[in-house]
């Protein structure tokens, strides 16, 4: 973006009303005139939240003054949200009720999604406030009359840390009746879970309950988000901007008329439909051959312009499937793969969109329920319908430990090229957490990825499409790639303590945290616990580790290996032994993050702290339950498992 003509600056203050001639204000001005959409929108947050900070109620408009307008109409803010405004009458304004936005996020889709909305309602004079569902005040639920939630379903059923609070309020006795409440629910999640899109739905469920009106259906959108998402958003803009605009007795002059994505059209920065390119520089196993698993390090060469990242974030990767899957899977459907299919404008053959284009190692209910029609297999049929808590189980173990080439195989039908691709889901990048800091390795993104490889039920080769992608590329293979922001998962200030639960590739991150810290010169103490199966054949990163504890950049490091002993141990038990110091370290302000496994490592490492709680905080059950939720409140438990 160009900083303009001269004089521009000057005319744009006029326009916000600034002061002429203020020397400081100009230059200000001039530098962010130059900045890229990307940097605009995260500048506009900081602002935002930065004046929330000094008593402006957490809420920051926009305002702009033009001839003949009284007022103005605004986007208003509450942590990290760009601020739109529109001139309009004050008597306008003040007539139509607000929109408030909530999202609640893992990987920053459903916050992508919440400011689209935003800007297409500011864009037509509605007054919106926009936030985190973690930084929203409960108290004012009972004062909203128009209110849209945009919350993604983290793995099976479970909200995103940022929507637990939120969650649970409105789900528990203390939420309020609704009876002014008009709503609306987007949610996002991944069909091949059962609890598909859970939290959107338990949310409008109790919404419902509580009083409030639906504007509209809720939607719910799979991995390829924009064939739900779209629509909806567009919808819901029509319907909101009828009750949220300002009747139209005044003139009204959009600040920013534009979409999200036609004001940040000028930044670099690579995006899922547009990524960018990641060379491999290096691959390289770094557990031993007698290992149970096999673990890479990758290192990646990076244009920094497109590929900006800031440590604990991730890389998406768009994979490829291997030639051998594909060859099997048109095999089990009697296909040869050569079949042309046009689908979504383009004309392809079979086999390649089943390499770049379509999921063929996760299997979803959609896919399922193809089969089950298609191949008239009604024990399937019968398992999509569960009828009890066991069956939901039954389901969820068969889609976790099955393939499409496996579904092909138990349940035998031909069929044509344009039915199998009509049935499959659309290919999912993978996202990894970035192993480096920017700092250290300027120009590089390293990876931590275990390579999923095993033996099925029946004996068969199967492999997981994201790491086998990665296993398979040699030094100069080009990636497509993007960065995936995760803001809940940043280091936290040079000068506080941290403690790090990381075992197996879960301690990708906490890499990157000792680099920067110690770059930075961090006074804080950090304290990482790191398991796996064997000291010897696993112990990822062991040299870097004891190097950092030599330099001072990490104050110590406990182990867990499972397998060397007769007894398995794990973090969880680690973390218990060390209850008193770890209580201490808490007590002083030290944040606590814990990466990885979200199914059973991440709720026992929970499990723990609430253990420690109260054996060395003097906490009963639900002081010590009470304690944990003040910890996530005060934004110092922070959560990245997958």
């Amino acid at each position: 973006m160009s900083a303009g003509p001269a004089g521009g600056a000057d005319s744009a203050l006029a326009a916000l009303g600034g002061p002429q001639g203020a020397e400081p204000l100009r230059s200000l001005l001039e530098r962010v005139r130059a900045l890229s959409g990307e940097d605009l929108t995260w500048l506009a947050g900081y602002v935002a939240g930065l004046a929330a900070g000094r008593g402006q109620g957490g809420t920051v408009a926009l305002r702009a003054v033009t001839p003949g307008a009284a007022s103005v109409g605004s986007v208003a803010s509450v942590g990290s949200v760009a601020s739109v405004g529109s001139v309009a009458s004050a008597a306008a304004a003040a007539a139509a009720p607000p929109v408030t936005i909530l999202y609640g996020t893992h990987s920053g889709n459903s916050k992508k999604l919440a400011e689209r909305l935003a800007y297409k309602l500011s864009a037509g004079g509605a007054t919106v406030r926009l936030t985190r569902m973690s930084e929203y005040a409960t108290r004012e639920l009972a004062k909203e009359q128009l209110l849209v939630l945009v919350v993604a379903t983290h793995g099976d059923g479970d909200p995103a840390d940022d929507t637990r609070g939120f969650f649970d309020f409105v789900l528990g006795r203390r939420a309020p009746r609704l009876p002014e409440l008009r709503f609306a629910v987007l949610g996002l999640g991944d069909a091949s879970y059962p609890k598909f899109c859970h939290v959107a739905r338990k949310l409008d469920e109790r919404l419902a309950e509580l009083g409030a009106r639906r504007l509209t259906a809720r939607g719910e959108c799979d991995v390829e988000l924009e064939a739900v998402a779209g629509p909806w958003l567009d919808q819901a803009a029509s319907l909101l901007a009828a009750e949220a605009a300002p009747p139209r007795d005044g003139v009204v002059i959009p600040l920013h008329a534009a979409q999200p994505a036609a004001i940040v059209a000028e930044s670099t920065l690579a995006t899922r439909q547009q990524p960018a390119q990641a060379t491999v520089l290096v691959n390289q196993q770094i557990t031993s051959r007698a290992a149970g698993k096999r673990v890479l390090h990758l290192e990646l060469g990076v244009d920094e312009r497109k590929l900006a990242y800031q440590t604990g974030d991730a890389l998406a990767i768009w994979p490829d499937n291997p030639a051998w899957l594909v060859a099997e899977v048109c095999r089990a459907a009697g296909l040869s793969g050569q079949e042309l299919v046009t689908r979504e404008g383009r004309e392809l053959p079979l086999a390649q969109w089943l390499t770049s284009e379509r999921e063929i190692t996760r299997v979803a209910r959609p896919f399922l329920a193809s089969v089950a029609k298609h191949a008239r297999a009604s024990a399937l049929a019968s398992l999509l319908a569960p009828e009890d808590a066991a069956a939901e189980i039954a389901l969820a173990e068969y889609l976790a430990n099955h393939q499409v080439l496996d579904v092909l195989h138990q349940h035998a039908a031909r069929w044509s090229a344009e039915e199998l691709l009509a049935a499959l889901r659309p290919l999912a990048p993978r996202s990894y957490s970035i192993s480096s800091s920017a700092l250290a390795f300027p120009g590089e993104a390293h990876l931590t990825v275990a390579h999923v490889a095993y033996t099925s039920a029946a004996g068969e080769h199967r492999v997981g499409s994201g790491s086998d992608h990665l296993a398979r590329a040699a030094a100069d293979d080009v990636l497509r790639a993007f960065i995936e922001p995760n803001p809940g998962f940043r280091p936290p200030s040079p000068e506080a303590d941290l403690i790090m639960v990381g075992p197996g590739t879960g301690v990708a991150p906490f890499r990157a945290f000792v680099q920067e810290r110690e770059l930075l010169g961090a006074r804080g103490k950090s304290w990482l616990f790191f398991g796996e199966q064997s000291r010897r054949d696993s112990f990822l990163y062991q040299l870097e580790w004891q190097d950092a504890i030599k330099r001072g950049s990490l104050s110590r490091i406990d182990l867990a290996f499972s397998r060397d002993q007769a007894h398995k141990i794990y973090v969880q038990h680690r973390l218990l032994e060390r209850g008193r110091e770890l209580w201490a370290w808490l007590a002083q302000g030290a944040h606590f993050y814990v990466c990885g496994d979200a199914k059973r490592m991440a709720p026992d490492v929970e499990a723990a702290l609430v253990t420690i709680a109260r054996l060395h905080g003097g906490k009963d059950e639900d002081g010590a339950a009470d304690w944990l939720s003040a910890l996530r409140a005060e934004g110092r438990y922070h959560r990245d498992v997958y």
